[in-house]
């Protein structure tokens, strides 16, 4: 399971940043089989682990194995629906 730098476990619908984009959400993790609803596992399970995180400004962002240390935890939040 990855994690932030500050240790917290990464979460489906957890709020994120990262540089001048405060809006960040991550969308599936793939080690827990976890995916909302816009980011199915039939389109993205392919990946096999790691996580997505759909940024406004800087697009989806697969990390495979570690967190780049400029993402930072937000929040926690309810999974997306869309």
């Amino acid at each position: 399971m990855l994690s932030y730098a500050t240790g917290e476990s990464v979460k489906l619908g957890d709020r994120v940043g990262l540089g001048n984009d405060s809006d960040g959400v991550v969308v599936c993790v793939l080690d827990a089989g976890e995916y909302s609803a816009a980011y199915p596992e039939a389109q993205w399970g392919c990946l096999k682990k790691g996580v997505l995180i759909n940024f406004p400004v800087h697009g989806l962002i697969h990390y495979e194995v570690t967190v780049e240390p400029d993402v930072k935890f937000i929040a926690r939040g309810a999974a997306p629906s869309v």
